[in-house]
């Protein structure tokens, strides 16, 4: 085992590498260009390929092409690029094609700037494409957890055969931490419904066509059923100071690393406040959250967005507690001070700003 110094983006390239993946396909994006540019070496070292695509689109339909014939595969992007590749994963979560998807998140909508944010939840969770699918989405809070996260997404992409969406953003793509980075031993699991040729047997056909409606809501109900499955088997969460907490802060990724630092200002004055960070965005942790949430007098959710997680909160609490909300957006970060300021409100029996 190694601990090197190692950039957010650049750590996902190698967990990648390290996780048995050997084909990328992605398309430049700031503010994780990092990641493809380190993937054109690495791969290049390992006998994989890397390739740069015309478009987003064309990336993802390539993703859709080597998952089919059984190959471990990533693609990334940020944002707006994300948007385009969203038809693409629709057909693949289709198609029960399992392969690894980044998104360093940046200000938006539109263009917005190459800032930080996380204002693509609701993209990320709540499908984003068309029709009934869902993606595991897993929300790392440090380069470690980055690592150790991108492993873990394509053992869980082989598992359900489905696609997996790392979601970071622009600070934890850009920003430098060390990292352990240990030897595995990759077991990727036989595919016999690949399309590796055909060879005495019966041929695979990869699709997510169903003309009549009979055979596609048969598809349909099936995905279902193991939507619930993943649902049931992959939550995950941390707790922080919730024990004896009065007040819950409710943050992820990059938001929740700064509410950790409020809170434990907080806890100097006397404040018992705690964070429940949601680790699996989907699954998110409703369950869990309910009950921590029983023994406290106020909830604060913190984002940088307008307010998109705080509706999973809301549905986790269904009215028991009043949920308040503070965020940032167009990639401004929220900082101490101001998360400690909603805090000090709420114990004042006050209302925060959302």
């Amino acid at each position: 085992m190694a601990e090197m110094l190692m950039k957010g983006n650049e750590a996902i390239g190698e967990a990648a590498v390290m996780a048995g993946c050997r084909y990328f396909f992605g398309y430049p994006i700031t503010p994780q260009s990092e990641l493809p540019h380190y993937m054109v070496k690495r791969l290049a070292e390992v006998g994989g390929v890397f390739l740069q695509a015309e478009s987003e689109t064309s990336a993802i339909n390539m993703c859709y092409g080597a998952a089919g014939a059984g190959a471990r595969v990533m693609t990334s992007s940020s944002s707006p690029g994300i948007s385009l590749k969203l038809e693409g994963i629709s057909y693949m979560a289709g198609a029960e094609l399992p392969a690894v998807i980044v998104n360093i998140m940046r200000g938006g909508p539109g263009l917005g700037n190459i800032q930080p944010a996380q204002s693509d939840y609701f993209q990320a969770t709540k499908g984003g494409g068309h029709g009934d699918y869902n993606l595991i989405v897993l929300a790392p809070a440090s380069v470690q957890e980055i690592v150790d996260l991108t492993i873990d997404a394509f053992e869980l992409a082989d598992k359900y055969r489905n696609p997996v969406m790392i979601l970071g953003d622009g600070v934890l793509g850009q920003m430098m931490e060390p990292v352990e980075i240990r030897e595995l031993k990759v077991n990727i699991p036989e595919k016999p419904w690949a399309t590796t040729g055909a060879t005495g047997r019966k041929p695979n056909l990869i699709n997510s066509i169903y003309i009549a409606p009979e055979p596609c809501e048969e598809h349909n109900l099936r995905l279902q059923v193991k939507f619930r499955q993943m649902a049931r088997e992959n939550v995950r969460y941390e707790d922080y100071r919730t024990d004896d907490a009065e007040i819950l802060v409710v943050a992820y990724g990059t938001s929740a690393r700064i509410a950790k630092g409020a809170i434990d200002r907080a806890r100097e004055q006397g404040i018992r406040v705690g964070l429940v960070r949601p680790v699996s965005l989907w699954p998110f942790p409703y369950e869990h959250l309910a009950e921590v949430a029983q023994k406290v007098t106020a909830v604060l959710v913190v984002e940088m967005s307008a307010g998109q997680m705080i509706e999973d909160v809301r549905l986790a609490l269904n009215g028991s507690k009043p949920v308040d909300f503070y965020g940032r957006l167009g990639g401004m970060l929220p900082v101490t001070s101001e998360i400690l300021r909603e805090i000090e409100k709420l114990a004042k029996g006050g209302r925060s700003n959302g």
